[in-house]
């Protein structure tokens, strides 16, 4: 079983790759499972059709202790099966608690050693390593591989930067590698051959390139992934190529975090701001 965690900036599209891309593995035939680790939980709704996902932490709420596997996991698109953690209310307590309860009982349940053995577990990960919580994932061995959702932008990059660094200091004493850059294009001017500069001074890679495409949106629309939602579209093969790069990735590295003048010469180099 191989397990993913999917970091990146805030808004940058972690949830709708995440999703898209385990919808091209299951068509493949893969058995995977996906942890939403975010408070809004809404990383599994595209496989589920819409629906909102009652989460780990409100069952816990509503039932107590006592919950069965499948009160907080459902079956979505092609046999994927779908997680949410959820978190506490608005301005109250950590949401990384909300993450580190989840894994705790799926452990408890026996998540992972389903009676079909999963191919792949995924953690959709909230925004940058910005605490323990959030860390978790990579923290205690739950996330082998790491891919990091970035686009042509500063702050998209300078995000991918600062989680390498939190994969950094975990790679040292434990098995998280990073598996590459996944550039989820916004258009910006010379986007591919940057991400492809950057991901080399990380000493990884870009291992896909996601344009920008509106069939993105009018399959969120429809509540399904684009290859649900249309299986012959460009964007449909997009992401295929990008499940097929991650089922057949061997490249894992340690990153090497670049100073922010290096990073910030790179936006330079590119012309983003010449």
């Amino acid at each position: 079983m191989r397990k993913i965690a999917i970091y990146g900036k805030g808004g940058i599209g972690k949830s709708t790759t995440t999703q898209n891309t385990v919808a091209g593995l299951a068509e493949m035939g893969m058995k995977v499972m996906v942890v939403g680790c975010d408070p809004k939980a809404d990383s599994t709704r595209l496989l589920l059709g819409g629906m909102s996902q009652r989460s780990v932490l409100d069952t816990l709420r509503e039932e107590g202790e006592d919950v069965e596997l499948s009160d907080i996991r459902s079956a979505g698109f092609a046999r994927t099966l779908c997680v949410e953690s959820g978190g506490p209310e608005p301005g109250v307590g950590c949401a990384g608690r909300g993450i580190i309860t989840s894994i705790n009982m799926l452990e408890q349940l026996g998540a992972y050693n389903d009676s079909e053995a999963l191919d792949y577990v995924f953690y959709d990960v909230l925004g940058d390593v910005v605490c323990g919580g959030f860390a978790m994932p990579i923290r205690d061995g739950k996330a082998e591989e790491i891919y990091i959702v970035c686009s042509g932008e500063m702050m998209a990059m300078y995000a991918a930067n600062n989680i390498c660094k939190g994969i950094l200091k975990f790679a040292q004493s434990g098995k998280v590698r990073l598996g590459g850059l996944i550039c989820n294009s916004r258009k910006v001017d010379n986007e591919r051959e940057m991400i492809e500069a950057f991901a080399a001074k990380l000493g990884t890679q870009m291992i896909h390139f996601v344009p920008r495409d509106n069939d993105v949106q009018r399959a969120e629309i429809n509540r399904k992934t684009v290859i649900e939602w249309d299986a012959k579209c460009h964007q449909a093969d997009e992401y295929r190529a990008l499940a097929t790069a991650i089922n057949t990735n061997k490249m894992f590295v340690i990153p090497k975090p670049l100073p922010i003048p290096e990073l910030e010469g790179l936006l330079m180099q590119y012309g983003l701001y010449n």
